[in-house]
């Protein structure tokens, strides 16, 4: 790897680093005032324009096989219109901070499912135990928020859902990567996901429930360039230029920075047994992202 790798993909790390965590703080005041449809789908049909533009500008050609448009296709449903919806409509009563350690648990369901299948890698005994450790962490923190009745069961539902469909999605495009570059395929799966979620949201009636507020717009602004234009755009480069163990990082690192914002700027809380839940689930998501179990390489 040379120099030049290094910085861009120190650049990238950096970017999904900050940019990610930051985004459960943007979508929880995103949804204060506009519905979750229809805003996450504006979200990602606007982000995704944008992208096409400047793909279109640096001369990048779209997929040109029938069998890369359906996997983006399906891929997109998964960890966008899926994983990332579900996010967003359970973030309309899950705390921001409780949402980000869920969404962590993400890199727990890659290492079990990438141990599936004929291009799967076995699951070492220290990698199920922090599978084992970190089931047991979600359990402690949604159990814990259903007790308190801060959200609804559905809402915890979702959360818990969501990990597991964007892990399915990350295998599926790592195993079978489209014939073009990746920031092409990110804009395709992002405007797919976008005219998908926009077209629910008005079937859904989403528009005649929509608040003009300039807090929660701002907000959507602020994931459409940030969270999706440059933080899905890098992610998805990583996810075919490093190891799982490096990319696996920013699940422990997001949540620390989701925390951090919902205390300073929403006021969110973690109770005792909370508190024990995310230290669970943290170290869950370290032992295992310190386990060599997918043995993805650079290409």
């Amino acid at each position: 790897m040379d120099d030049a790798h290094r910085l861009r993909v120190a650049a990238a790390l950096a970017a999904v680093y900050v940019l990610w965590g930051s985004t459960y703080f943007g979508i929880r005041v995103m949804v204060e005032a506009l519905p979750p449809l229809l805003s996450a789908g504006l979200r990602f049909l606007l982000a995704g324009l944008l992208m096409l533009a400047w793909i279109r500008f640096k001369g990048l050609p779209l997929p040109q096989r029938r069998m890369d448009w359906a996997w983006l296709a399906a891929t997109s449903a998964l960890m966008l219109v899926g994983a990332n919806g579900l996010v967003t409509w359970a973030e309309q009563w899950v705390d921001s901070n409780q949402a980000a350690l869920i969404v962590a648990t993400s890199a727990l369901w890659i290492a079990g499912l990438g141990s599936l299948g004929a291009k799967g890698v076995r699951v070492t005994r220290i990698a199920l135990a922090g599978l084992v450790v970190g089931l047991i962490g979600v359990g402690v923190l949604v159990g814990t928020g259903l007790q308190l009745d801060q959200a609804p069961p559905l809402a915890y539902a979702a959360m818990l859902i969501a990990p597991f469909l964007w892990a399915l999605g990350a295998i599926l495009s790592k195993r079978r990567p489209a014939q073009c570059p990746p920031l092409v395929a990110a804009t395709v799966q992002v405007l797919i996901a976008g005219a998908l979620m926009s077209a629910m949201g008005l079937l859904n009636g989403d528009a005649g429930r929509w608040i003009w507020s300039a807090r929660s717009l701002a907000a959507m602004a602020y994931l459409m360039i940030f969270g999706t234009c440059i933080g899905y755009a890098c992610y998805y480069w990583l996810v075919h230029h490093v190891t799982p163990a490096t990319l696996g990082t920013h699940a422990y690192v997001n949540p620390a920075i989701a925390v951090l914002l919902g205390a300073w700027l929403l006021d969110e809380t973690l109770g005792p047994l909370q508190l024990a839940g995310t230290f669970i689930i943290l170290t869950s998501v370290v032992i295992v992202n310190l386990a060599p179990t997918l043995g993805w390489s650079r290409t």
